[in-house]
């Protein structure tokens, strides 16, 4: 994979803005905004990088590493266009921001879920996003025409080095 593609970071200056505008993706489901570190809430996706391993998902007998790929689309959908946030009260127990950010007035997190790049991470969501999981899910879209856990089942098992 293209390692400058996955280390991208945007500096822009627009002729609507005297400030300059910095972003860098960290993961499928976290950026770095202008300084601040925010976590898209109610989504999950699978780890590009989780205590010095990356999540392996299956499409058929290739290794995939999924986290990679979802951060891929992310820089995609993004590409060269502003990404705005709705940032929520509190920052989660990591101390990051938490926040629904869009391009276009469109929001990443919802077309990650829609296309199958995340998941609905009902514990924080609410099932915010169950329909866009469902729509990926019975049209076998993305991580869900794969073999894979749930990143947050990937984590337990990585903490309970069963991994």
């Amino acid at each position: 994979m293209n390692k400058i593609l996955l280390s991208l970071i945007f500096i822009f200056i627009s002729s609507n803005h005297s400030l300059a505008y910095e972003l860098k993706v960290i993961d499928g489901d976290t950026i770095i905004l202008n300084g601040d570190k925010i976590r898209f809430s109610g989504i999950d996706t699978p780890e590009s990088y989780y205590r010095g391993k990356k999540q392996i998902c299956y499409d058929g007998n290739t290794q995939v590493f999924c986290g990679d790929l979802s951060k891929k689309i992310l820089i995609e959908k993004i590409g060269n266009n502003e990404v705005s946030c709705i940032k929520e009260k509190k920052p989660d127990k990591y101390k990051r921001i938490l926040a629904e950010c869009f391009v276009n007035n469109v929001s990443l997190s919802r077309y990650l879920v829609k296309s199958g790049y995340a998941f609905d991470y009902t514990y924080y969501s609410k099932k915010k996003f169950e329909k866009d999981q469902e729509f990926a899910k019975d049209n076998n879209l993305g991580l869900w025409k794969m073999k894979f856990d749930y990143p947050w089942v990937w984590r337990k098992k990585v903490r309970e080095k069963k991994i």
